[in-house]
């Protein structure tokens, strides 16, 4: 690729304002995380889904709701419990005696962005509900497929610490998830500001829309545009072969890991005013993309650990 086509704008003036405008709403809505802002946004514009892991009351119906909102997206918040079976979420067909036929009535899954709070909760039937959902936006009732709406965007959370009455993901569910991130406390300022500050919920009600459903679909088919070269391509595939050799690692990164650290990286550098992604791109979001797809050797050992020895481990040619 020349100089000239690596520098060209991908994005028109103003959608780039646009996409600006909306982190700096979300970021006044969410404080005090603009990574983690930038992280989730990386995930929704890269056409991938969102598993945030982390202690009640830190934000994450916060963030859900305010990228919705921000983004003219609709929005749908299921609560998954251990009650909870694949037709709450997916749909079912009724018998009109009227018509005399079925009629499909569907589930909150279709929605435009869906949060599955406290997935964990939910019996493995019924996580499982979600993975054609997921990988191919649609779901099948009755031998039937029905087309999911554009964009469609999974925010999932899940508890780390209470393990009581949870049904752990399984590795097929947690690869379907592009990143998984946690919020954390937020520092002092931050949390000065929320404590003296309005209610988030009502103020996330009065924003409005920085973008449009056309515009993240716009902004998604902009990341598959961004520049990623060969060096980069090597840099990626040197991660996934030292994943697979690394000590304590049980099974490394597959392929379709390799994919998402990409598409990952291209949507971190539109997000960041690039047309080109770069290896910082990649460090980035490396150990959110790779920590949970990764199996330890040991139960105890840490994903997040072994991710960043991963990458410590690799250097940037």
């Amino acid at each position: 690729m020349s100089a000239q086509a690596l520098h060209a704008a991908i994005l028109t003036d103003p959608l780039r304002e646009a996409l600006d405008a909306a982190t700096a709403q979300i970021n006044s809505l969410v404080l005090g995380k603009p990574r983690e802002v930038r992280l989730a946004l990386t995930t929704l514009l890269a056409g991938g889904h969102l598993l945030i892991e982390d202690l009640p009351g830190l934000g994450k119906t916060t963030l859900a709701r305010a990228m919705s909102a921000t983004m003219g997206l609709d929005f749908q918040r299921m609560q998954f419990t251990s009650d909870l079976l694949p037709s709450d979420i997916l749909g079912v067909s009724i018998f009109d005696p009227t018509a005399r036929e079925f009629r499909f009535h569907a589930g909150p899954v279709f929605t435009q962005m869906l949060l599955a709070d406290e997935i964990n909760r939910a019996p493995p039937r019924t996580q499982s509900a979600l993975l054609e959902a997921m990988a191919e936006h649609q779901v099948t009732v009755d031998g039937t497929s029905h087309t999911l709406p554009q964009p469609f965007f999974v925010i999932a959370t899940q508890n780390p610490v209470d393990l009581a009455g949870t049904f752990p993901l399984p590795d097929s569910q947690l690869d379907r998830f592009l990143l998984r991130l946690q919020l954390g406390y937020p520092d002092a300022i931050a949390e000065k500001a929320m404590l003296s500050g309005s209610d988030r919920r009502e103020m996330i009600s009065q924003v409005l829309p920085k973008l449009s459903t056309d515009d993240v679909i716009a902004l998604r088919q902009a990341v598959a545009r961004v520049h990623g070269s060969d060096a980069l391509i090597a840099y990626v595939q040197a991660l996934m072969a030292e994943s697979r050799r690394h000590h304590g690692i049980r099974v490394g990164l597959s392929p379709r890991a390799g994919l998402a650290l990409l598409q990952g990286a291209r949507a971190h550098a539109l997000i960041g005013g690039r047309n080109h992604a770069l290896p910082e791109d990649v460090q980035a979001i490396f150990i959110q993309v790779a920590a949970h797809r990764i199996v330890p050797e040991a139960e105890s050992e840490s994903r997040d650990r072994l991710a960043a020895s991963i990458l410590t481990s690799v250097p940037v040619d």
